[in-house]
């Protein structure tokens, strides 16, 4: 649904001329260190989340596995990129003021955009979260951004929110009085539309006049999924199905397409093939004589999309130098992308600000759990064969 203009002013006249409370969006991405120094410290902070939901790997492997893969990382850092600086987050930073933009024309100062890094301070989600509490935000709308498909990656946002809102809890009432969540945005029509767009304008820009369409491979990344997760949803099916809807866009047209996804090699785990090197070769032996790697499953630049696909271009290109490969960029600060983005929020803003206030205590968790245990082990006890006291109809009652 998008926020038309007379929604909102209906919206207006129905609620109380002081509004009901303030909506903080608050956007997550990974935020990405600067410098390679910081980046086994980083490494570690992304095993710990990521790695401890999927992989059979004992804890006291992080801070060794952390160092070797930024040894790996260091020879693509450095002797490739003269000691790379992430773009990262001062594209974030570009997409989270463009999204507030767009908000506050329809929206006032009722809402305001946040951005917070799983791993990087000064924006991890407690120090945003505190800074949203100071500033008198009542509402909070959790926003995924950086990865399109993962509600696993997303999974890691909560995980982290919600320790943050235990360290900021006042005791008896909590201070967050509304929250609602973007899982993703992989069905998107105007985002499948956008990705689709840029492909086919890039080819005609580029390569069209060298190549037929079936010479013409796309190589659509998405962002690598483990298999096994823990039982934890991974995101594979939500990035399967934006790759599905974005080559059905684009086959017709140009019969030569592959997923290709991004993983991170890790040990012990069974990610999702094909690769994006693997996908490029399969294509070239289909007779594709130019290959263009669009990024689907990333909304905002990274390593991964700049370093890690430049250097399979890099080792494709020793290979088959005759193949032309193009390179594309993530949607990133595209004004249409922000827009598109802007109104995804917008039902969740207008059902944060019309809805009743929660009126939440978050001492009564313990005690409440605590009630709900000793019930439940008095009812077993009581369920004598025959003798069926009535306690089955008491789960009512312990709401207090």
């Amino acid at each position: 649904m998008v926020a038309t203009p007379d929604v909102i002013q209906s919206f207006e006249r129905s609620t109380s001329p002081s509004g009901s409370g303030k909506v903080a969006v608050l956007l997550m991405g990974y935020g990405e260190v600067e410098s390679y120094d910081d980046f086994a410290n980083y490494n570690e902070q992304a095993l710990n989340l990521l790695t401890a939901k999927f992989a059979p790997v004992p804890t006291w492997v992080y801070p060794p596995l952390a160092k070797v893969l930024a040894a790996f990382d260091l020879h693509e850092w450095s002797h490739q990129h003269g000691n790379f600086i992430s773009p990262h987050n001062a594209i974030f930073e570009a997409q989270r003021a463009g999204i507030e933009a767009n908000l506050q024309e329809r929206w006032g100062d009722r809402i305001k955009v946040f951005k917070a890094f799983n791993f990087c301070k000064p924006f991890l989600p407690d120090q945003v979260l505190e800074q949203i509490k100071q500033e008198g935000y009542d509402k909070l709308l959790i926003y995924p951004l950086l990865v399109v498909d993962s509600i696993f990656t997303s999974g890691i946002a909560i995980e982290q929110v919600n320790e943050a809102l235990v360290k900021l809890s006042d005791g008896t009432e909590h201070w967050v009085q509304g929250m609602r969540y973007i899982p993703s945005f992989f069905d998107a029509p105007d985002y499948i539309d956008l990705l689709a767009t840029m492909v086919e304008e890039k080819i005609k820009d580029h390569l069209a006049v060298a190549h037929l369409p079936s010479q013409t491979g796309i190589v659509l990344m998405n962002h690598g999924c483990p298999h096994e997760a823990k039982g934890f949803t991974s995101g594979i099916d939500e990035s399967q199905k934006l790759y599905d809807k974005v080559r059905d866009r684009l086959i017709y047209k140009y019969p030569l397409i592959s997923v290709g996804w991004l993983n991170h090699d890790t040990p012990l785990i069974k990610w999702t093939q094909p690769n994006a090197d693997l996908a490029a070769r399969n294509l070239i032996d289909l007779g594709a004589t130019a290959l263009v790697f669009m990024p689907i499953g990333f909304a905002t630049e990274n390593h991964e999309t700049l370093l890690d696909v430049e250097h399979i271009i890099e080792g494709l290109r020793r290979k088959r130098p005759d193949v032309t490969y193009v390179q594309m960029p993530c949607v990133n600060d595209r004004p249409d992308f922000l827009a598109m983005a802007a109104t995804w929020a917008d039902k969740h803003i207008a059902d944060l600000l019309e809805e009743d206030a929660l009126a939440i205590n978050p001492s009564l968790a313990a005690s409440q759990a605590a009630a709900v245990h000793s019930h439940h082990g008095h009812s077993h006890d009581h369920h004598l064969p025959g003798h069926d006291h009535g306690h089955s109809h008491d789960h009512g009652h312990h709401h207090h």
